[in-house]
């Protein structure tokens, strides 16, 4: 189970569990969902629709049936210079894509190991968001774009 011991959460909660299960179905792909930690009426709607998609009764409840389906709502890692593996690798792949015709600047190379040519592609992406420009991808830069997050991949969260 890639959600375990996680409470059922519905509309009116708010907190980490909300949190945890906003960026699981973000990853069902629903990319647009906002993580913020409040069940309101759009985390609501996309439970429904990843409930009725899983075959689960469509109850707009996150409950333990929901949440053993879901991928798995933990944080994407912080990657800065420095880190290495596969969540970069993953990464570098994904910042070389989408350089050509929006930000510009490829990490070069997809080697899993973030330098300092990561970190330019990195400013250069926050740069074209519109967000804080630090060659740090926390949790700002995973959700300046939701597809960077989705396309990176729910297998490296949390690591």
């Amino acid at each position: 189970m890639a959600n375990p011991g996680q409470p059922t959460v519905r509309v009116g909660d708010s907190g980490e569990p909300v949190r945890r299960a906003q960026r699981a179905l973000r990853r069902t792909p629903n990319t647009s969902l906002e993580v913020d930690g409040s069940f309101g009426p759009l985390t609501e709607a996309a439970t429904k629709q990843f409930q009725q998609q899983a075959g689960l009764p469509v109850t707009g409840v996150v409950d333990e049936a929901t949440w053993m389906a879901l991928p798995t709502g933990s944080p994407m890692p912080v990657l800065s210079q420095g880190s290495q593996g596969d969540a970069v690798k993953s990464l570098q792949a994904v910042l070389t894509n989408g350089a050509s015709g929006l930000w510009g600047v490829t990490p070069q190379g997809v080697d899993g190991d973030f330098g300092s040519n990561t970190a330019a592609s990195v400013r250069a992406f926050q740069q074209w968001a519109r967000i804080q420009v630090d060659g740090v991808v926390g949790q700002q830069t995973w959700d300046a774009a939701t597809s960077l997050e989705f396309m990176v991949g729910i297998q490296h969260a949390g690591e």
